[in-house]
């Protein structure tokens, strides 16, 4: 069939026309959708303005694709400050339903951000950032003041300016923020950090405070739930926390973290407000030091923490519900914190009952590497709870314990707790932590003494004063604990300790002399292991104690080498040129009264070589308590001498002073440090309830009688 040249020229024509008004009508569509561009960014910046104090500053905008939206700049600036900027972008793009934009509802989407600088700052008097805040509304109800800073509130606001505030798909490329106030700075660098459906994935380099880390972050966020699942990680290296070192001096550092944020419940009364937020945190290498904690790094390789977290004004508490993990002990947490009118605590934690193997595996190192390889039948649970209130300090109340469920030793870990039973080599050390002289504890040392060839005088002088419940309690005597803490808190002070025999026999032979909270934790562990296994009788243990302990100068010399006054055999001969065996009342408690401070043992004596007030008043005290409990005569407490015969070496060493009676009086905690950890309440003669735990009934089946 052959088309005619006047149908072929209708044909084009007709196209033709169709492609002229195709092109009109693109035309007019192009105007038309850049126009309403136009006009939805200035609405947008009204809305902004509206809702902030800001003016917001739009470059030139562009369709750079059939859907894409190019704005060349953008700024953001307070109002009360048009000089002060606080955002900056190069370009912005993103992607526009043009049906949106034609309904005249647009819609933005997969928002991209190039180049941006945010720059919060902060001084004495002002800030440029506090008006994205959001300020809760006023409450008719009066609100008391006194209460403290509602922490429930602030973390709302803060949530809900963060939270409100994300886009459901961003793209931020080369964006720097900068925050510096008169105590902080902070620089965080994004390479790239992308929003998708909620999936974030990104890089960033911050340095604050000094504290430089390079990190990488993954997970998913639902801005109208206030969920997040959050994973930050180092990259190339661990991470290290800023902020701890500069205000605890403590280096807090771990390899990967994980934030989850359940949800938050706000529920605003006539407090101010309460908030409840739920969710978890989880660290993979988390290691923490602090000199005052421990002499190395404690480290975890896992641990986390699910939380049901109140806050509320003046308050804070975690809440049943909330659950602690280190490696593979899991602990149950009950905690409460008020901070007006007077700050107060409650804490209750119980563990799960644990594989006695996978407890002593799970111990976070640093803190218990003497136990370190431990292993042993049956399990274990941890309890402890406590409560105090700093307007009532004397109302402290404490009590911890670790229960074994057929639990048995099998293996010791670096160190053998059996070698109690046997002889062993013991290195002593000066206060500056120089070695001063090693011995072996047992029989083939010629200066060993036996238990039974120490004068019972002695041994009672010394239980009495440092342990009355020694032979029956199994290692801790909760009460004296509390007694001491509570002094200690009032004077700001250590002023006084509330360790044991059994726990003073431990720091000696087992572990350092550093002071750390570690070391007394581990402490506590290897007596309570020691105590409740029976890996050594209690007479064992008073004898290795009394062999080893300090009781004089460490610079004299004696004339065999040997340096230092150590074990009861040295204390007899050093002081009175005696044998242990021949000590009599008043000499024991001398020996007795010098054990907590041999050093001042030279400042007892007045220029007269008489005893001074606070060592006769130290004499009065304990010879009243042993003769109550029946372990001296009413005759040896009627004819208790208050001077003594210094016939050996330690009599060239004291100070006979002519100063008035007082240099005793006030030296540091003496006042405490001739206190019993019983100050007779817990010698059940009446006065109270003995120790709680402690087989307060049961006669002292290893300790020798009283002398006839």
């Amino acid at each position: 069939m052959r088309i005619s040249p006047s149908t072929k020229r209708l044909v084009f024509g007709i196209l033709g026309g169709l492609a002229v008004l195709l092109l009109l009508a693109f035309a007019v569509f192009q105007w038309k959708r850049q126009q309403l561009l136009d006009y939805a960014l200035k609405e947008v910046k009204a809305k902004i303005e509206r809702k902030y104090p800001v003016i917001l500053t739009l470059g030139p905008a562009k369709f750079a694709g059939f859907k894409t939206v190019e704005i060349a700049g953008l700024g953001l600036v307070p109002t009360a400050n048009p000089t002060d900027t606080l955002l900056t972008a190069r370009r912005l793009q993103a992607s526009l339903s043009v049906r949106s934009l034609f309904a005249g509802r647009p819609v933005f989407s997969d928002l991209q951000i190039i180049t941006a600088r945010l720059t919060p700052h902060k001084t004495a008097t002002a800030d440029n950032y506090g008006f994205l805040i959001k300020k809760q509304k006023p409450s008719a109800a009066p609100r008391d003041t006194t209460k403290g800073t509602n922490y429930g509130l602030l973390l709302n606001q803060a949530l809900e300016t963060v939270f409100d505030n994300v886009p459901g798909e961003a793209n931020f490329k080369d964006f720097t923020v900068s925050y510096a106030s008169l105590r902080h700075t902070a620089m965080l660098r994004l390479p790239e950090l992308k929003i998708q459906d909620g999936d974030i994935s990104g890089s960033l380099t911050a340095t604050i405070d000094s504290v430089a880390n390079q990190l990488g972050i993954s997970g998913h966020i639902e801005p109208g739930d206030y969920a997040l699942n959050a994973k930050i990680f180092g990259v190339g290296g661990s991470v290290q926390l800023p902020y701890v070192p500069r205000r605890f001096g403590a280096l807090v550092s771990f390899d990967t973290v994980q934030v989850r944020l359940d949800s938050k419940d706000f529920d605003d009364d006539d407090t101010g407000g309460t908030l409840t937020v739920r969710g978890s945190l989880a660290a993979r290498n988390f290691s923490l030091y602090h000199p005052k904690l421990a002499a190395n790094e404690i480290e975890v390789k896992r641990g986390g923490l699910d939380f049901v977290a109140k806050l509320g004004r003046g308050t804070a508490a975690l809440e049943k519900g909330s659950q602690i993990t280190v490696n593979k002990i899991v602990l149950y947490p009950e905690i409460s914190v008020r901070m007006k009118p007077s700050r107060a605590v409650s804490i209750n934690v119980t563990s799960a009952e644990t594989e006695a193997n996978d407890f002593f595996a799970s111990l976070p190192t640093g803190i218990f590497d003497e136990v370190r390889g431990t292993q042993g039948t049956g399990t274990l649970t941890y309890r402890m709870s406590g409560s105090l209130d700093m307007a009532q300090v004397d109302s402290l109340k404490f009590d911890s314990s670790l229960k074994g469920k057929n639990f048995k030793l099998t293996s010791f870990g670096e160190e053998d707790l059996n070698k109690l039973n046997t002889p062993f080599v013991q290195t002593v050390y000066n206060d500056k932590g120089d070695s001063v002289r090693t011995f072996v504890v047992g029989p083939p040392n010629p200066d060993f003494v036996p238990y039974n060839e120490v004068s019972p005088y002695l041994i009672h002088a010394i239980t009495t004063a440092e342990d009355p419940r020694f032979f029956t309690h199994k290692g801790f005597m909760e009460k004296a604990f509390v007694k001491s803490a509570i002094q200690n808190i009032k004077e700001k002070r250590f002023a006084r300790g509330g360790s044991t025999l059994s726990m003073q026999l431990v720091k000696n032979v087992f572990l350092t002399r550093q002071k750390t909270v570690a070391r007394k934790i581990e402490e506590a562990l290897i007596v309570w292991l020691l105590e409740n296994t029976h890996l050594a009788s209690k007479q064992r243990m008073f004898e290795v104690y009394l062999n080893i302990i300090e009781w004089g100068p460490s610079k004299y010399r004696w004339p065999s080498g040997k340096r230092g006054v150590y074990g009861v055999k040295d204390a007899a001969l050093f002081y009175y040129g005696k044998r242990p065996s021949e000590l009599n009342l008043a000499e024991s408690l001398y020996l007795a009264s010098i054990i907590p401070k041999p050093k001042y043992a030279r400042y007892s004596f007045d220029a007269y070589g008489d005893l001074r007030r606070s060592t006769r008043y130290f004499f009065r005290l304990i010879a009243d308590i042993m003769a109550t409990r029946g372990l001296i005569t009413p005759n040896d407490r009627e004819n208790l001498p208050y001077g003594l015969s210094l016939n050996g070496p330690a009599r060239q060493y004291m100070h006979f002073s002519a100063r008035p009676d007082t240099t005793r009086a006030t030296v540091a905690a003496d006042s405490s440090q001739f206190e019993p950890l019983n100050l007779i309440d817990l010698l059940n003669t009446g006065a109270a309830a003995p120790d709680a735990g402690v087989n307060s009934n049961a006669a002292d089946p290893e300790a020798p009688k009283a002398p006839k």
